[in-house]
């Protein structure tokens, strides 16, 4: 089996499941999924597994493969685990953050990332996850990195909705996190990205909901991919 296959096989299939192009808790037909991807059984199978393990795609004994459910309680518990990792990884960015390293993230913030107009809710998401995995890198801590990684991508959709919503309010939050790590303001810096990322239980029901009406509406596969124009946020 070439390897080669299983890991586009695998993007693809990681694909649909991250911005639910398979529907939550859907029962995924193999031999359609096959069909439609040109992939035969065995590597397609393979590469479902891989989200198995990452939590993507649920597997069921005597039933088969599942796209994830979209639940509420699910969603709250990512939000509360992505905080505590944010945390822990702008206090060691305070404490370890190289000079130039800082400075180039500094750089990249204000050259692409505080810019919204133009750009759809799908770029100005990936903009605002490379922000925050640069911070994890700043703490030097690969484990932290690869676990954030990880939670955005089982909590991307819901992270298009909220983007939509306060994409002005989040960029004024980047900035006030690049102007603490730059001071080494440790404890300054885990208050602005508390307060940036802490969500009640209400407000993840609400975008939970927001995103089901999202996902089986007509041409949801387009929908964050419109540019925002300034008076839209």
């Amino acid at each position: 089996m070439s390897e080669g296959r299983v890991e586009a096989l695998y993007d693809k299939l990681k694909a649909m499941a991250v911005d639910f192009r398979i529907r939550p808790g859907e029962r995924i037909n193999e031999v359609a999924l096959a069909r439609e991807l040109e992939a035969s059984r065995t590597p397609l199978r393979e590469a479902l597994n891989r989200l198995v393990g990452e939590r993507l795609i649920a597997f069921q004994p005597g039933k088969g493969f599942f796209c994830r459910p979209l639940d509420p309680d699910t969603v709250y518990e990512l939000y509360e685990l992505r905080r505590i990792i944010e945390e822990a990884t702008v206090r060691l960015a305070c404490a370890r953050g190289e000079t130039d390293a800082i400075a180039a993230l500094k750089e990249s913030l204000y050259a692409d990332g505080l810019s919204y107009v133009g750009k759809t809710v799908r770029e100005l998401t990936a903009f605002d996850e490379a922000f925050h995995l640069g911070i994890a890198r700043l703490s030097g801590n690969e484990e932290l990195v690869r676990q954030l990684a990880r939670i955005n991508e089982r909590i991307r959709y819901v992270r298009w909705v909220d983007m939509a919503a306060r994409v002005r309010e989040t960029k004024g939050e980047h900035k006030l996190i690049m102007q603490a790590i730059e001071s080494a303001d440790a404890e300054g810096a885990v208050s602005v990205m508390r307060s940036h990322i802490a969500k009640r239980m209400d407000q993840i029901v609400a975008s939970v909901k927001e995103s089901y009406s999202n996902i089986y509406m007509p041409g949801a596969e387009t929908l964050f991919d419109r540019p925002l124009v300034a008076a839209e946020v």
